[in-house]
């Protein structure tokens, strides 16, 4: 019921959940979770960082601005708790999936959207995320050996998450 894709390089796996997302929602899945959209600000910028949140039109900026020769975390807490807000919310509508864009520092650090992957998984419904080789140590002891490493792949990644909603429905 927790598939994850390792991340391996910049914006591959943000570029892989939207499709994801877009493609089950074409189908007619309803989603609750977020993808994130990377917007190129130029060459002496490092990009802006969006979550588009699934179950409804709000984008809420994750990225905050520190200068062009900032090496800390770019992440804005206050954007991220803002969309996990609306993340539970949409949990709230019976999704088919949760699907969130990164299991990131703040989920490791017991923040972020890790409460509200633990209540998905509490009430039945599949979470989908990513994890990047940095975080992938404390991912597994979060999951502990719950989680399916997937393929970054949108075709094995779609078919696990048929899998797992055709499994819940029999067992139901």
């Amino acid at each position: 019921m927790l598939g994850y894709v390792i991340g391996a390089e910049r914006g591959a796996v943000d570029r892989l959940m939207a499709e994801v997302a877009a493609r089950l929602g074409a189908e007619g899945w309803p989603l609750a979770g977020v993808v994130q959209i990377n917007s190129d600000t130029g060459p002496a910028t490092r990009c802006d960082m969006d979550l588009q949140v699934l179950a409804m039109a709000a984008r809420v900026r994750i990225s905050q601005s520190l200068g062009p020769m900032s090496r800390g975390c770019r992440l804005d807490p206050q954007g991220l708790e803002e969309a996990v807000g609306l993340v539970e919310r949409a949990l709230e509508q019976g999704p088919k999936l949760l699907l969130i864009n990164k299991f990131g520092k703040a989920e490791l650090e017991g923040r972020g959207f890790r409460p509200v992957i633990g209540h998905a998984l509490a009430t039945g419904v599949p979470v989908l995320t990513a994890v990047n080789k940095v975080n992938l140590d404390g991912f597994e002891t979060f999951s502990e050996g719950m989680g399916t490493p997937l393929p970054p792949q949108a075709d094995a990644v779609i078919d696990w998450c048929r899998a797992q909603v055709a499994h819940g429905e029999k067992v139901a």
